[in-house]
């Protein structure tokens, strides 16, 4: 584990790093925060140890997620992350339409592309735990991709 002084300048430094990302300036991200921007600043310097609370309210003023920070700042344990199985769960929501899962499940495969997933010819990915393949059942439907 890191020793605290580095923790507080780490996470300043990726609070930091998030609000250049989007385009704020220390007096914007404050406003958006509700907190002072002298302390934001300190913050982001590591020269402060924020709450829980006000991890929060700067993870929605940057539109990330709190748990993020909260990580990062030695409140919460990072979880291992499992494989989650997106093309499932969208053709599994009762709430969306067969036209909108597949255009959904269509924009999640070219973003894994993109991304360097090992993604076929036919837009699915090729690996031996995928559950689903062309004309597969999902739980709220069929899958098939057509490119």
């Amino acid at each position: 584990m890191k020793d605290l002084p580095d923790r507080w300048r780490d996470l300043g430094a990726f609070i930091r790093d998030q609000r250049n990302t989007a385009r704020l300036s220390l007096r914007r991200l404050s406003e958006l925060a509700g907190i002072s921007n002298p302390y934001l600043s300190q913050i982001e310097r590591g020269l402060r140890r924020p709450s829980a609370e006000i991890l929060q309210q700067i993870a929605k003023a940057l539109r990330i997620s709190a748990e993020t920070l909260y990580v990062r700042a030695g409140i919460l344990e990072k979880r291992e992350e499992e494989e989650i199985d997106v093309p499932r769960a969208v053709l599994s929501d009762a709430h969306l339409t067969e036209d909108q899962k597949q255009a959904l499940v269509r924009v999640y495969l070219s973003f894994r592309h993109e991304a360097g997933a090992d993604v076929g010819a036919d837009g699915i990915e090729h690996d031996a735990d995928s559950p689903i393949g062309p004309g597969d059942e999902g739980a709220g439907g069929t899958l098939t991709l057509s490119q």
